[in-house]
């Protein structure tokens, strides 16, 4: 199937970590694993997660609010406990918790209610599941292999590993059937080969439920987009692609993670994603009882402020031009007709922009309107002169990037040559 273009267009989505793990405010999954903390306490989370504060209208709206168009939450991390009512084994919220119900019908119709699309993570392994460490990766990155992951060499159980992927493609397949999200993020694949895991069968399992479901490049050669963590790429990746990225330092909630990054941080972080083509999935970590963080909610917004006065350069729009054209991120409007420069930084005097062949029409900042002189000088034959924009006023320039419209005369045309020898 041909990309789904909502995701292209969609620039930019809320990525949500909430599991028992935010109860005592551990790495979730990982601090048992790790041995951060004993199994056995990580477990008793379990009793203090109530969602008792839980609104996923309210989520639905402060997504909007930030200018997301769609979003992705853990149905079920690496622990193996699942936020709805599974047929599929018996850790789950609804069994086990205070929460006592499933935890993603709301969540999906909330979205839906709001024109958000709905996505839901889930992680092919499971390292709480007793047929889960039954077999191995063939060339296992650590040794000895970590008990909950990886069966020791010579006590490998093919039959119980069966049992394993027919349970988690149950589990999927209730997600699919369930709650039809248009997007599946998948994690955990490795810890497997793509033949271990069988994902031949699962997507056309997921296919087969709902033929446009998006999935991520962690479905290994069935995925849609490639999905880089926690820094932009300096090449984006070929095709569609997709930065995850932490408001903090952490993806569920942690107590003691105040490192959050600022709006104006935030805003070069996206218009840098989006202007080399890829979406913005930024993560946010609610609390047990379902709360969103004020310190998270209030960068969203922030966020989100800057993008509605700058919704020309964001929506419809594709990369912009490749490195060394322009000192920042910018994109290009559908037609190819007017190029969106983001200057992070004050201008001064001039912004340039090197190797425009076209003729400039006009050039506005977005947000005011106010419309700036430019010229071009030099040029020499084939290549072309350097285009020179003058810089706003200091009341037209915004608090964390300005962006400015230049109108072209045709199609983007550059030149990408070495100049005259």
């Amino acid at each position: 199937m041909p990309m789904q273009a909502w995701f292209r267009d969609a620039k930019l989505g809320i990525f949500v970590h909430w599991g028992v793990y935010a109860v005592d405010g551990v790495p979730e999954s990982w601090s048992f694993y790790t041995g951060q903390v004993p199994h056995e306490q990580y477990m008793r989370q379990l009793d203090g997660f109530t969602a008792a504060r839980y609104d996923p209208r309210a989520w639905a709206d402060l997504f909007v609010r930030a200018g997301a168009r769609y979003a992705v939450l853990t149905a079920r991390h690496h622990d193996g406990v699942a936020l709805w009512d599974t047929a599929h084994g018996e850790l789950d919220v609804v069994r086990r918790t205070p929460a006592g119900r499933d935890l993603i019908a709301g969540y999906a119709d909330a979205l839906r209610e709001r024109g958000l699309r709905v996505g839901l993570y889930y992680s092919h392994s499971d390292w709480n599941h007793p047929d889960y460490a039954t077999v191995r990766h063939p060339e296992p990155d650590e040794e000895p292999p970590n008990p909950y992951a990886h069966a020791r060499p010579g006590t490998e159980d093919p039959a119980a590993w069966a049992r394993y992927l027919a349970y988690r493609d149950g589990q999927v397949g209730e997600l699919v059937d369930r709650f039809r999200p248009d997007l599946l993020w998948f994690d955990g694949e490795w810890e497997r080969t793509e033949e271990q895991w069988g994902l031949d069968a699962l997507a056309a399992r997921i296919l087969a439920g709902n033929p446009e479901t998006v999935l991520n490049a962690r479905m290994l050669s069935h995925g849609d987009y490639a999905t880089p963590e926690q820094g932009v790429p300096l090449r984006a990746p070929e095709g569609p692609w997709e930065l995850c990225l932490t408001v903090n330092d952490s993806w569920g909630f942690q107590h003691h993670d105040h490192r959050h990054k600022s709006v104006r941080q935030l805003v070069r972080y996206f218009t840098e994603t989006i202007g080399a083509g890829g979406n913005l999935l930024l993560d946010v970590g609610p609390r047990e009882d379902g709360t969103i963080p004020a310190e998270q909610a209030e960068r969203l917004e922030g966020l989100g402020a800057w993008i509605a006065r700058h919704a020309d350069a964001v929506y419809g729009t594709a990369a912009g031009l490749p490195p060394g054209h322009h000192y920042g991120p910018s994109t290009l409007s559908a037609d190819r007709r007017t190029l969106y420069l983001v200057c992070f930084d004050v201008p001064r005097e001039t912004v340039s922009v090197r190797g425009l062949r076209n003729r400039v029409r006009r050039v506005t900042v977005l947000g005011t309107g106010a419309e700036l002189d430019h010229r071009v000088t030099g040029g020499l034959h084939d290549v072309p002169g350097v285009t020179w924009l003058d810089a706003p006023a200091p009341e037209d320039v915004d608090e964390y990037a300005t962006v400015l419209a230049v109108e072209l005369d045709g199609e983007l045309d550059l030149y990408r040559g070495t100049g005259r020898t």
